[in-house]
């Protein structure tokens, strides 16, 4: 620690007396530390201080022959120079010029709250400067030991299962503040201790990280987070990584500690930190590129070899029944998606498979726990499609499957509402195969056809408010059967009748047949 004026005040072998009373100065004056004593009997020594100097005086410069007002004036201007400097205390030698201390400047001391001290005449000032040296020095070993114990402990901390965490845990413990990782995403990867930041001062931590994440520049900044609520905290930024090329972001809270040694600390763990984060991408990577080959064995049919290696490495496959589910990947949202990915394996010891297949996220899942797909879509705003459940021996059919209802997913927000639109949803095969084989014409191409096919009926009821349209959906719904149809509609049957013989006309074929039927009824599921 560094010396303090309360240092050298308790220091018996000085013999310092306070002149001026401790309960008069600011609260934390005599606490303050000092970066070194020096003397001089300057009237104006200031040129040659420091702030925290501790100045040594024989009191030459203050003339004897002053008296009143123009002593006080002139050791209230002498020691206003003083505090504006940064001063930490004012030393006086006694019995070398004069006896005592000057009133004038005593009563200038107490008045602008500036330590004043009596040096006795048998202590040399050189023996206060060596002792405040000597203490520096202590203070740098001590800094420098800490320093060089923290690294080491950081370093071993590094070789652990999780490095990275068990990384930044040390170091919030070694500085006694808290840390948190902002990850490429610009999600809170991790933090120690635990909820050590609270809101709003978390919050403004993160936006500030994304932040400096999407200018993609090295840097490093200070935040005052939490003023909005009273509780403002000193938190320092960096990034991590290359610039254009950043991994992350590392924040750190205010701390004692963080001085020159503090820094060089700060230093490595930055180092480390960017490294893991690089080795976990390569990591990463080379899993993902594991996870994709096994599902192509999966699809392929090859259950044995992937069974095997997602053991080893992950757990065990889901067991049947089994859906596959699929969904977008956006590239700035594939890290983040994996991340999440990779706790639900974990929380399930395996039992969950996923990989990358092109720009899409595959996922093997036990039929009971399909509300991970549900999850997913609000997540990540994705669209997901679902298989039917199915064994292993047809993962390949259920992967088909779920392509299909992702394709309608798609659609489901495309055509929707703009609400619609910005919440996409999980489509289950099932939801389209009720549907029947005709479902699947309701693609782009083929409702373009559709719509040119229906305008004639559509522009007339348009035109002359009839219901031609709604007549020959009802109609094709119930099999051709006027009675049943008019029934249904609340007309007569022939009603009805007029209406499809008009409907026949528009469209310019006859409907008596099944193949007009059927293909009228394709164009009506097209535009549904």
């Amino acid at each position: 620690m560094k010396p303090t004026v309360q240092t050298l005040l308790d220091r018996d072998e000085l013999g310092l007396g306070l002149v001026t009373p401790a309960d008069g100065l600011p609260t934390d004056a005599l606490a303050a530390p000092v970066a070194w004593a020096h003397s001089s009997d300057l009237v104006d020594p200031t040129p040659f201080l420091d702030a925290g100097h501790v100045l040594l005086t024989t009191g030459t410069q203050f003339d004897g022959d002053q008296t009143g007002a123009d002593a006080a004036g002139f050791a209230h201007a002498y020691v206003e120079r003083l505090r504006e400097r940064g001063v930490a205390a004012l030393g006086f030698g006694t019995e070398v010029i004069r006896d005592g201390t000057p009133v004038a400047l005593v009563e200038a001391c107490t008045r602008l709250g500036l330590p004043l001290f009596e040096v006795p005449y048998r202590v040399p000032f050189i023996a206060i400067a060596k002792l405040v040296a000597d203490l520096l020095s202590e203070d740098a070993y001590a800094r420098q030991a800490w320093a060089f114990s923290a690294q080491r402990a950081i370093s071993r901390a590094a070789l652990r299962p999780d490095g990275l965490s068990a990384t930044l845990g040390e170091l919030s413990e070694r500085l006694g503040t808290w840390v948190g990782l902002v990850d490429a995403t610009g999600a809170l990867d991790r933090e120690a201790p635990a909820g050590g930041l609270a809101q709003p001062a978390l919050g403004e931590v993160v936006g500030e990280a994304r932040t400096m994440l999407r200018r993609g520049q090295r840097a490093g900044r200070t935040l005052l987070a939490g003023e909005s609520v009273g509780e403002p905290q000193r938190i320092t930024l960096q990034t991590l990584g290359a610039g254009g090329a950043l991994r992350g972001v590392l924040a750190i809270g205010d701390s004692p500690q963080l001085d020159q040694a503090g820094r060089e600390v700060v230093t490595s763990v930055i180092a480390l930190a960017g490294l893991s984060l690089e080795q976990n991408r390569n990591l990463d990577r080379a899993r993902g590129h594991l996870r994709t080959g096994l599902l192509r064995s999966l699809l392929s049919g090859d259950t044995a070899l992937a069974e095997g290696v997602a053991t080893e490495m992950w757990g065990p496959l889901p067991g049947a029944p089994v859906r596959i589910a699929v969904t977008d990947a956006p590239g700035p949202a594939f890290d983040r998606m994996s991340e999440l990915l990779e706790l639900h394996v974990d929380e399930r010891d395996g039992r969950l498979f996923f990989a990358r297949d092109d720009d899409r996220v595959v996922l093997v899942l036990e039929a009971p726990d399909s509300a991970l797909a549900e999850e997913l879509s609000t997540e990540f705003e994705v669209p997901v499609g679902l298989s039917d459940a199915v064994g292993l021996d047809a993962l390949a059919v259920a992967h088909e499957q779920a392509l299909r209802a992702l394709d309608r997913a798609r659609e489901a927000g495309s055509r929707g509402s703009d609400d619609d639109a910005r919440t996409p949803r999980v489509v289950a095969f099932d939801e389209i195969s009720r549907q029947g084989v005709l479902a699947f014409l309701a693609r782009t191409d083929a409702r373009a056809v559709a719509i040119a096919t229906l305008a004639p009926l559509v522009e007339h009821d348009e035109a002359s408010g009839t219901a031609l349209v709604e007549t020959v959906r009802t109609w094709l719904e119930h099999g051709g059967q006027f009675d049943a149809t008019a029934q249904q509609l609340g007309v007569h049957r022939h009603t009805v009748r007029s209406r499809i013989a008009l409907a026949e006309r528009l469209l310019d074929r006859d409907l008596s047949g099944f193949h007009a039927r059927a293909d009228l009824w394709a164009a009506l599921l097209a535009v549904q």
